[in-house]
């Protein structure tokens, strides 16, 4: 590990004399990765050396204790510092070791998250509407923006589906661990006889691609444009502005109606289509590493079950790492960090494992 901390420092001091080279801060490109790498080098780098210092300061005190002629108050101070040194030490060890693990590439960017009601007819519609407020309330308690994309609403106010935009550096890493399917039992508002009902809905979380990482063929497209639409068949517009966009190759189809400009609706149209096509490529590549070194937190499988919410007994359940919260109440205004912090922890805890 200490061979590994020492590569990593000479190659962040590397690049901090690069990005004050003047050559270097005329090529945008190049600037920009170097930011973004040394940015992510900086934590470890930062505490390589704190913990470098800890373990200095405990050779010395060890030294100091055993001179011979060393009086009392001088040899207490020493052990004291010996201690705390030790303690500092072995707590960034681990740390580190946490630190040095790869990577998720995606974990900086930005997410659309599709959510899309499953069994349970109106009230699982309605459930979609309490995720997409959820999500909603944690994304503006992290500071990260949301920006609709497209919606397919029902009478009583809930969502055959919706999509979204999650802008903010590290979103991704934030949000990742919520695909796959939700679980609700409740009493429906539309239910009389006070029956608990159990619905389900989906959610797929896909980290936003950049255009230079998926090229797309202009050929390959079909856009049409037609009039936005909400429940009822109330018209948002009278101008045909929304976008749908199929990928011939793949048969992929996005719509956007959200804006009232044809033009920004075919931008976010195709910041989802790069996204699902960028998810389909990293399945493709995923699907050839060996079973046994997924996270026990879960594939990302959209059919998987992930965590039931029981608003009877006020709580939620994540069965992936066996949590039990009851806050629901708080979990649907948006307090996900409890929940997702244990998520996190339970990867990394499974990544060490598997060195």
């Amino acid at each position: 590990m200490l061979d590994r901390l020492k590569d990593v420092e000479k190659r962040y001091e590397e690049m901090m004399t690069r990005l004050c080279d003047p050559a270097v801060v005329s090529q945008a490109d190049l600037y920009r990765d170097l930011m973004r790498e040394s940015k992510q080098l900086e934590p470890i780098v930062e505490a390589y050396r704190v913990y470098r210092r800890a373990r200095e300061t405990e050779q010395e005190a060890k030294a100091l204790l055993e001179t011979s002629g060393v009086d009392r108050e001088l040899r207490e101070l020493a052990e004291e510092e010996l201690q705390e040194s030790r303690r500092t030490a072995e707590r960034l060890s681990e740390e580190l070791k946490i630190l040095l693990l790869p990577r998720d590439p995606n974990d900086d960017r930005n997410v659309i998250v599709e959510i899309r009601a499953g069994a349970g007819g109106e009230e699982s519609a309605l459930f979609a509407n309490s995720l997409y407020r959820m999500y909603t309330l944690y994304a503006a308690a992290n500071g990260y923006q949301t920006e609709p994309v497209a919606a397919n609403e029902t009478e009583l106010g809930g969502y055959k589906e919706i999509s979204f935009m999650v802008t903010g550096h590290g979103a991704y890493s934030r949000l990742k661990f919520e695909s796959g399917v939700h679980r609700v039992q409740r009493v429906p508002e539309t239910e009389a006889g006070g029956r608990i009902h159990t619905s389900t809905v989906t959610v797929a979380v896909l980290p936003e691609a950049e255009e230079v990482e998926l090229e797309i063929n202009p050929a390959d497209l079909q856009i049409d444009t037609y009039r936005s639409s909400g429940a009822g068949g109330q018209h948002i517009n009278k101008t045909e502005s929304a976008i749908r966009i199929t990928h011939i190759p793949t048969g992929t189809v996005v719509e956007c109606q959200d804006e009232r400009s044809q033009y920004k609706n075919k931008d976010k149209a195709m910041r989802v289509l790069r996204a699902r096509l960028f998810e389909q490529k990293q399945a493709e590549q995923q699907s050839a590493i060996a079973a046994d070194r997924r996270s026990q937190v879960g594939t990302g499988d959209r059919s998987e079950r992930i965590r039931t919410y029981n608003f009877p007994q006020g709580r939620v359940t994540d069965h992936r790492i066996g949590l039990t919260l009851y806050k629901l109440d708080a979990v649907m205004d948006g307090a996900l960090d409890e929940l997702i912090d244990a998520l996190i922890t339970a990867d990394r805890a499974e990544k060490l494992q598997k060195g």
